[in-house]
């Protein structure tokens, strides 16, 4: 059986979609740039996802390779394009398809639902390269370079993952403070938990018919951040409410931070509808979202063992 090759394979994306593959029965292989010991049937496998030549021979024999790779905020413009023609050179020789983990920042400010048909209208300089990534990387499927597809996600949340959804709602109501939410938390969202990611990128991956196109994984009916909040509230037995936090003042915090003053960049999407369609996903892979109340509660028992800080970005 041909192994599947996580690229980014220690984040909490890549975290998610080892437990989703093995779960699978299938053998699984994680790189990162430390490597580390492995576990029962993964391999670990140190190699920088630039290293065009590295990575085709960490590819040789994979079924599927898994675009998990999320370098710092600052150093995107100048590793990511580097990443994406490695990868897709490994993919190609190997033969495997391509499957890259990516986010709704491409799409702007958009006044309904977002959809796999949206075009790209990016407002922020992620968006643009996330956009060019994606374009990037299907535009090698159609020239026959490799089989590539993509799957998308909104905002994430759950054990592992750094997001505006992290630390500043999980972290906070662990640490027995009010959570907060940033942008306005009575505009309808529709967080994405990371095993519902992890299980798309692995659907995605398993289907040829699904190969060459954009797929949104599944998520859940809209809720509001108030309401999401609320659920949190309830489950670690204090009462209901959060503060809330402007995009306006995220980016005066970009004075002294510059992570913070990049990702302020797209906290636009709190302060509208950040609503993602699944349904073409749903219809196809008959799948539905991990209940939000399920999701929070297993994202809580990861906190309680773990801790985690506040962070002040989305993450993909």
């Amino acid at each position: 059986m041909k192994t599947h090759v996580v690229v980014g394979g220690t984040g909490g994306t890549g975290t998610a979609l080892v437990s989703e593959l093995r779960g699978r029965g299938l053998p699984v292989r994680t790189v990162s740039r430390r490597g580390g010991s492995g576990s029962d049937g993964v391999e670990a496998v140190a190699a920088d996802a630039c290293d065009a030549a590295r990575m085709r021979a960490v590819c040789a024999d994979a079924a599927a390779v898994y675009h998990c790779v999320r370098p710092p905020l600052p150093v995107w413009r100048s590793v990511y394009p580097e990443v994406n023609r490695s990868l897709v050179t490994a993919a190609g020789a190997a033969g495997a398809v391509l499957v890259f983990a990516d986010d709704t920042w491409m799409y702007g400010k958009v006044d309904g639902p977002m959809t796999e048909d949206l075009p790209s209208r990016p407002v922020s300089g992620l968006g643009v390269m996330r956009a060019w990534m994606a374009d990037m990387l299907l535009a090698a499927h159609y020239r026959g370079d490799a089989q590539v597809v993509v799957a998308r996600a909104g905002e994430l949340y759950g054990p592992r993952v750094d997001s505006v959804l992290a630390g500043s709602l999980f972290g906070r109501a662990v640490a027995g403070r009010k959570p907060m939410w940033f942008g306005d938390p009575d505009q309808p969202i529709t967080p994405t938990y990371i095993n519902d990611f992890a299980q798309g990128l692995a659907s995605v991956a398993a289907d040829p018919e699904a190969w060459g196109e954009v797929w949104h994984v599944p998520h859940g009916a809209p809720i509001t951040g108030r309401a999401f909040a609320g659920v949190l509230c309830g489950q670690v037995g204090r009462a209901a409410g959060v503060r809330t936090l402007s995009s306006r003042t995220a980016k005066m915090l970009g004075l002294v931070s510059t992570v913070a003053r990049i990702g302020s960049e797209v906290l636009y999407q709190f302060e509208q509808p950040f609503v993602v369609d699944s349904s073409k996903y749903h219809k196809r892979f008959d799948a539905d979202a991990t209940p939000y109340e399920t999701g929070i509660a297993e994202t809580l028992a990861w906190y309680r063992l773990n801790g985690g800080k506040s962070l002040m970005i989305p993450s993909s």
